[in-house]
């Protein structure tokens, strides 16, 4: 069954030359009870060790069941050994932070029998080295001859054809020491047991076969045995730990230091916290500038008017030194020449339209057209206006006059591209009333404090006076009637138009609207007077509603074939007629396109958005837009940033610093667990299992320090919130974000387990009966 041939084994120690093994050959019965008797340092221990293959053979052949081992590499030992091998060592070897039953488990984890057949031949080896009632105990708390059956019940629970007994009873007394004994010869029935003793007396009294060895060689046999030609076909089954059997291995050794594991993951978590918090802040800050920010944006959206100023056409033009000449030059002005008129045609406005929602939800496509607005004051009707100028001023030309009487004014908010009212709900707040829902529907917008425009009431119909008080009821629903041009205008026989005077009737008539104010609404931010003037405000489809009602009436159609007022005759430039079409609502030319970036760092990509329009296109079909806001972004954004890097970049030395700490942890580890380390390699472990053992130590410790560090840091953001909020006034700054929290502790993990897998490596690579003479 197992044959040794010529077998050599040497040592040199300095100018030592020792024969462990001088040429050695032995074979062996598939059952029978083997003792090598022999002085210490005769070659016995390394006989067994090659046997078991812990150790390797310079020369010569080891046969298994007829098969050459010349060949085997080091997974075919490691197989081997688990498979046909079980050892009982003099200093029983047990791995202390696992249970007595776990110990057992142990072989037949690394052969990967399922749990409950496992769990099953432990209880039943230990039942028969007499364990029954101590299978759930710990080793510490068995006596010696205890601690030898669970080493035996191990050896035997994966059912070995070779059981190898180093010194078994050597720490043992003697009547221990005699049952250890029995129980061995009773195993010896089923397989192939030798055993190594210096005790002549146990050996003669219970071995079938005696081999006496000294000086590397064997000086006598009471039995020989010589292999037949015939040989059993001897097949290797591979081991494999699982990842959960190294994690749990780790984690039970980690438990039994719990002090020095708590201050290597509290070290190792420093660096942790630190970035932590650095992120939280920046974070926290972040949100504070991107909110002082975005209310600021609301004052501040990009712009694009009928007349643009063209910056670039402005540079260079400052002069740096006075002129000498005696003459006065005509020149048109730098501002003049930067004046642009964008031709905001359909294509543009499609253009606008198609920008991704994402950047930009708001848009506001706001006209010029005037609105036939009365209101009953007293019982009746009278002409109002949403303006806020003085209503008693003068004005001085037509268009002017003509927009003062149709009520163009008051403020313009856009409505959501998909129809929902974000922007009012966004920036201001409903002191009284609700918000619009439809484009008939106004709010009266106030100051911080209240205040409205005393103008703006005027022009409603209110009579007024300064600093006269008005509850909210006496404002909200008030109701004014828009009347279409066809409706408001009567044409006379000289072919001139007028509004008509019977303003009555006027409110009866079918394309009659009727706008409702709706709320009292007042700007939510504190740093931040808001896009709208203290007035009436309305939605920019109301200008697009109140357009398309009136672009194809009777007194528009007149005035576009007319080259003078069709209300006053008056003859009329170019300019002023295209100004009184736009207010009759004749001009579907906007007046105004107001651009809302959702956040105020996605105004970089509305822009990039506007100038692919302008790419390849002349200047004059080029269209500009005002951005007032634009270099806020790169300042802030980046300066927060950059402080960030920074900060984060000093706090991650302290990570590398950890990596370097858990290295020299691990290697501290695996000087502690050398024993185990040859345990586990007797036991058929590959290198990758004892690697994977130590690798799984560096995790759980890099795991556990990345949790420690976001856990402390999470509750280190309450204090650090309480003292800013007492210094700044600003509230919550320090806000912890789940995903960076996540990335930290998958960034502490993986450190940790570069820094521990060096010495992982170089536990792996431990010689087995090196490491199993380890004190």
């Amino acid at each position: 069954m197992l044959e040794l041939k010529h077998i050599k084994k040497y040592y040199q120690v300095g100018d030592t030359l020792t024969k462990a093994q001088d040429d050695v050959s032995v074979a062996f019965r598939k059952q029978e009870f083997v003792a090598i008797l022999g002085p210490s340092g005769s070659g016995k221990t390394t006989m067994l060790n090659i046997i078991g293959g812990l150790d390797r053979y310079d020369s010569g052949d080891l046969l298994i069941k007829g098969k050459s081992t010349k060949d085997f590499k080091d997974a075919d030992w490691d197989a081997y050994r688990n498979n046909s091998v079980g050892f009982i060592f003099q200093s029983y070897n047990l791995i202390s932070h696992l249970s007595i039953i776990q110990n057992v488990e142990m072989g037949m984890t690394l052969s990967g029998v399922a749990s409950a057949e496992k769990r099953q031949r432990a209880e039943d080896a230990l039942i028969r080295v007499g364990l029954k009632d101590h299978m759930h105990k710990q080793p510490s708390q068995l006596s010696g001859g205890q601690m030898q059956r669970v080493a035996i019940a191990r050896a035997i629970a994966n059912d070995p054809e070779i059981l190898l007994a180093d010194e078994p009873t050597g720490a043992l007394d003697s009547e221990t020491s005699e049952e250890i004994m029995q129980l061995i010869k009773e195993l010896s029935q089923e397989r192939l047991v030798i055993m190594v003793t210096h005790n002549p007396d146990l050996a003669h009294k219970y071995a079938d076969r005696v081999i006496e060895f000294a000086d590397g060689r064997i000086q006598h046999d009471s039995h020989p045995h010589v292999e037949g030609t015939k040989s059993d076909q001897f097949n290797l089954k591979r081991t494999k730990m699982s990842y959960f059997t190294a994690l749990n291995l780790s984690f039970n050794n980690i438990r039994t230091k719990k002090g020095r594991t708590f201050l290597t993951v509290f070290a190792s978590s420093i660096g942790i916290i630190g970035i932590a918090v650095v992120l939280a802040l920046s974070n926290g800050f972040q949100k504070q500038i991107n909110q002082t920010q975005s209310e600021a944006m609301a004052s501040m959206p990009v712009t694009i008017s009928q007349v643009g100023s063209d910056n670039t056409a402005m540079t260079g033009t400052s002069q740096k030194s006075f002129s000498k000449a005696d003459q006065v030059t005509a020149k048109t002005s730098a501002a003049d020449k930067a004046q642009h008129v964008n031709k905001l045609s359909d294509a543009y406005l499609d253009y606008v339209e198609k920008m991704p929602a994402k950047d930009a939800k708001n848009i506001a496509v706001s006209y010029g057209t005037g609105m036939n607005l009365m209101r009953e004051v007293d019982g009746k009707y009278k002409t109002v206006s949403f303006s806020n100028s003085n209503p008693d001023s003068t004005t001085f030309n037509a268009s002017a006059m003509l927009a003062s009487t149709t009520g163009v004014g008051g403020s313009i908010y856009p409505i959501d591209r998909d129809g929902k009212q974000s922007f009012l709900k966004t920036y201001y707040k409903t002191i009284a009333g609700k918000y619009p829902t439809k484009a008939t529907d106004l709010v009266l917008v106030v100051n911080k404090d209240n205040s409205i425009n005393i103008n703006a009431l005027k022009n409603l119909g209110f009579n007024v006076k300064e600093n006269e008080h008005f509850d909210y009821d006496q404002l909200v629903g008030t109701q004014i009637k828009l009347v279409a041009n066809d409706d408001y205008y009567t044409k006379l026989p000289t072919g001139t138009y007028i509004p008509s005077q019977k303003l009555d009737d006027l409110a009866a008539k079918p394309k009659t609207q009727t706008l409702t104010i709706t709320g009292i609404v007042r700007v939510k931010s504190k740093n931040s007077d808001g896009l709208l003037a203290a007035g009436v405000a309305y939605s920019s489809k109301l200008t697009e509603m109140v357009l398309n009602e009136n672009k194809d009436s009777a007194i528009v159609t007149a005035q576009k074939a007319s080259a003078t007022n069709v209300m006053t005759g008056q003859t009329m430039d170019a300019s002023t007629k295209a100004s009184v079409l736009t207010v009759l609502g004749g001009s579907s030319t906007p007046s105004s396109i107001q651009i809302y970036p959702t956040t105020f760092k996605l105004k970089d990509k509305v822009l990039s958005y506007l100038d692919k329009w302008n790419k390849g296109k002349d200047k004059a079909d080029k269209v500009i837009y005002t951005d007032l806001a634009g270099t806020v972004s790169d300042m802030t954004g980046g300066l927060m940033d950059a402080i960030t890097y920074v900060l984060v970049a000093f706090a991650g030395i302290s990570l590398v610093t950890s990596m370097i700490m858990i290295a020299i942890i691990t290697y501290t580890s695996v000087l502690e667990r050398t024993k185990e380390i040859g345990v586990l390699k007797a036991l058929g472990a590959r290198k990758k299992d004892i690697t994977r053992v130590f690798d799984a130590e560096t995790f759980i410790l890099g795991f556990g320090a990345g949790l420690f560090g976001i856990f402390v840091a999470w509750l280190l953001t309450f204090p650090i919130n309480i003292v800013l909020e007492n210094v700044t006034g600003l509230a919550g700054v320090a806000v912890l974000n789940p995903v960076h929290a996540i990335v930290l502790v998958i960034i502490s993990t993986i450190l940790t387990l570069l820094g521990g897998h060096v010495p992982a490596r170089m536990a792996a690579k431990k010689d087995a009966a090196v490491a199993l003479r380890a004190e």
